[in-house]
């Protein structure tokens, strides 16, 4: 598939639809809504075209998903810089790490499978966001920090169908 749309009526709405192709499903967006112009912090979703960078799971809650994604597992001390000021800012690094980043191994499931988008990679723009998923949804499709989230039945329904060729367009 070579895309993904993720839209929603209201640009401040938490919740909008995924579709690719045929598919349609109901997602989680940033508590802060769609914004072209994102931030560290805000907690929107941002808005515009993103490449399918690679995928990750716990190999200890699923099966090896299938998908045409480069995909690896994740691991107990993976993790992912959001401090803006440190040379490794959205980029995964390994715990301990001495500046601010996200657990990848988390309890709550919301990482138990997860897409990398290529949002504010290269070039990275100190403070313009990071660690920008497309990963799963919490109870009641809770909204994100700014990732893009689904039911995790419907995230491995659209794993097999996504390449690195596979935009993700927020609208």
């Amino acid at each position: 598939m070579r895309k993904i749309v993720v839209r929603t009526l209201n640009p401040r709405s938490q919740r909008g639809w995924l579709a690719c192709g045929n598919l349609v499903f109901r997602c989680a967006l940033g508590r802060g809504g769609i914004l072209t112009a994102k931030r560290e912090g805000d907690g929107a979703t941002p808005r515009g075209r993103f490449r399918l960078e690679s995928a990750r799971y716990r190999a200890d809650k699923l099966r090896r998903p299938h998908t045409a994604l480069p995909l690896s597992t994740t691991r107990t001390d993976d993790g992912w810089c959001d401090a803006a000021t440190d040379r490794n800012y959205n980029r995964a690094v390994t715990h301990p790490y001495p500046a601010s980043a996200e657990k990848l191994w988390r309890t709550d499931g919301l990482y138990d499978v997860f897409v990398v988008l290529d949002y504010n990679r290269l070039p990275r723009r100190r403070g313009r966001g990071s660690a920008i998923f497309l990963h799963v949804a919490g109870e009641g499709l809770a909204p994100t920090e700014g990732c893009v989230a689904l039911a995790r039945r419907d995230l491995l329904k659209l794993l097999p169908l996504i390449d690195r060729h596979t935009r993700l367009v927020v609208v």
